[in-house]
């Protein structure tokens, strides 16, 4: 890792640092599930993880991003992922 005195401003590194910070916990989350054999319960809990995850750190670049073309793309992200998410959640209710 970097020593923290970098140019960009602290703005700019810290939503660096939060996005790995997300990677990383989300790979930990992960990594303890194991497949039940059901294709589609598996597709649906982990994708769920995997938009949840994409949630957040589009949350990180509206907050510190500096491109207005990647903020925008980030608040389409949440939107859409936002809608995805719920309709995983129904189906897991139906489903387990």
């Amino acid at each position: 890792m970097g020593g923290g005195h970098a140019s960009t401003g602290m703005s700019g590194g810290q939503g660096s640092q939060q996005m790995h910070q997300i990677m990383m916990s989300g790979m930990q989350e992960m990594q303890p599930m194991t497949p039940t054999g059901d294709t589609d319960k598996d597709f649906a809990s982990m994708m769920r993880m995997h938009h949840q995850q994409a949630l957040e750190m589009a949350r990180v670049e509206v907050q510190h991003g500096k491109s207005s073309e990647l903020k925008a793309m980030a608040r389409k992200i949440i939107k859409d992922q936002q809608k995805e998410i719920s309709q995983l959640d129904r189906w897991l209710a139906k489903n387990n």
